[in-house]
């Protein structure tokens, strides 16, 4: 009796983790968006040596029209490619494990994750105008992880731990000005992919 008892708690526990928590998030997501990033940044790197921009001696850099379009139009890409196998990934894993994706918790989950996300695109479009692109890369990094920390109780947990280590990394790029791409690279590259393996073997 014992047994049954604990086998419809656990199955009551599974029901209300689906109808309160958007579940249908793949690991997979954060691996290919964080090569999306790595290989973006490295094309943005050969893009500063291309132009005869050294960005590893930590001067101050001094961007012309051209470059700051190729460089708007590469993070536009990456963030494409991210948003892409994010749904790929989700709606596979959703019809593998016949969970449902539009629910109340994913539209929850996506409007916390909106608020701050959309927050910093502003500001960053105002460093843009203003010509302060030194600020950009950590900026992305503080707003995206306040969103994920944001979104966190609509869907899994471990969502956070990513969430404060972006926050964090932006925080400490803060006061490396001149090495944003660098930071840029290490969260939204390096971090995603360790994050994505680990949640990919904890939920497969």
């Amino acid at each position: 009796m014992n047994q049954k008892h604990q086998e419809d708690l656990s199955h009551i526990r599974s029901m209300m983790e689906r109808s309160s928590r958007f579940i249908s998030l793949s690991g997979l997501s954060g691996v290919f968006a964080g090569l999306s990033a790595l290989i973006g940044g490295l094309y943005v790197y050969q893009l500063f040596k291309i132009n005869g921009i050294n960005y590893l001696d930590g001067e101050h850099i001094l961007l012309d029209g051209n470059l700051v379009s190729e460089l708007i139009s590469s993070g536009l890409i990456i963030l494409i490619f991210a948003f892409v196998f994010g749904i790929f990934f989700t709606i596979r894993k959703s019809r593998k494990y016949n969970l449902p994706i539009w629910t109340t918790a994913t539209k929850k989950m996506l409007f916390n994750l909106a608020i701050p996300l959309a927050v910093g695109g502003i500001f960053c479009l105002a460093l843009i105008y203003h010509k302060i692109f030194i600020l950009v890369a950590p900026t992305t990094l503080i707003f995206y992880g306040l969103a994920l920390i944001n979104a966190e109780k609509y869907t899994f947990s471990d969502v956070k731990y990513l969430g404060f280590s972006q926050l964090i990394l932006g925080c400490i790029s803060l006061f490396f000005i001149g090495y944003g791409l660098i930071f840029w690279i290490i969260g939204f590259g390096i971090l995603h992919i360790l994050y994505g393996l680990i949640m990919f073997k904890k939920y497969k």
